[in-house]
């Protein structure tokens, strides 16, 4: 670290073509410069300036030497430059996963909308229902959605989302609705990719596990399930709100919806976050709300 001050103590005294003009540049005393310059010379075993009190001039080695290191300078100068322009744009390969629907509808145009922002970031998204494991399979962003588990991932909160247990009108033609947890034992229930339901009692999150002979790890195939008459479902609520609305679908059990199924972006924890997660996740929460349909 010495030998570079030295340096460059050397090469602006060169370039500013006085000791009193390094020093301002550098913003330290003349006598600092003098001794730096002094310290290089007797390290190097040879005079590199001719000093007079008027001018100084380059002896033939000090030439030679500063061809070098007037390269090494600008070089160093250049890879901090390049460095503090990495920090500030984002660069490299943005790697996101995120539930297939949800990420199809409305992350995937995100995504598309701040690539158009910055053409020089590389982007690859991994549409999947099952929970990757961030760190593990490489992934820079992760969209989750529902309750968090405990995890070592810093945890963005995106927008809301309701649940929703629905049934067709059809289907509570022919038999009753549900008015407690316990009577789901009673239905037919449509399973996703998990064997459980999420629901809350007295504020206290509950799992309530549900059998049926119907399963399927896709959001469309389920809706469509229970349009048919087929039994009961939990969905979210950018499926079944459209057909809430219209009247074909019913909700049953909301005096135990949850109240925390929130989407989440989800990213490991670095001390110095890169701007490329940084900027896109801030660009998420910025205008996830414009690319959802409206509440009703």
């Amino acid at each position: 670290m010495q030998r570079w001050d030295r340096i460059e103590a050397f090469v602006e005294v060169v370039r500013q073509g006085t000791f009193s003009a390094a020093a301002s540049r550098l913003k330290v005393s003349n006598s600092h410069v003098s001794r730096l310059v002094s310290q290089l010379e007797s390290r190097l075993g040879t005079p590199l300036l001719y000093r007079t009190t008027r001018q100084i001039r380059l002896t033939d080695a000090g030439a030679v030497y500063y061809e070098h290191c007037r390269h090494l300078l600008d070089g160093f100068l250049e890879a901090e430059a390049a460095v503090t322009d990495f920090q500030s744009r984002p660069r490299g390969v943005l790697r996101l996963t995120s539930a297939t629907t949800f990420g199809e509808r409305y992350v995937a145009p995100l995504v598309n909308d701040f690539q158009r922002l910055h053409p020089q970031l590389e982007v690859q998204m991994h549409f999947t229902n099952r929970q990757v494991e961030v760190i593990d399979e490489g992934f820079d962003i992760a969209i989750r959605m529902g309750v968090l588990k405990d995890s070592t991932l810093i945890a963005r909160r995106l927008c809301e989302r309701r649940e929703y247990v629905v049934g067709s009108r059809d289907y509570f033609e022919r038999v009753s609705r549900p008015h407690s947890l316990a009577e789901l034992s009673h239905h037919p229930c449509l399973l996703g990719s998990r064997d459980y339901w999420l629901f809350e009692t007295n504020g206290v999150r509950r799992e309530v596990r549900v059998d049926g002979r119907w399963q399927a790890n896709s959001g469309p195939a389920l809706l469509d399930a229970v349009r048919k008459g087929l039994g009961l479902a939990q969905l979210p609520d950018y499926y079944v709100e459209p057909y809430l609305q219209s009247g074909e679908l019913v909700s049953v059990l909301d005096t135990f919806r949850h109240r925390d199924t929130a989407v989440w972006a989800v990213y490991p924890r670095h001390r110095h976050l890169s701007p490329k997660v940084r900027q896109f996740v801030d660009f998420l929460v910025a205008h996830i709300g414009e690319a959802l349909p409206p509440r009703p």
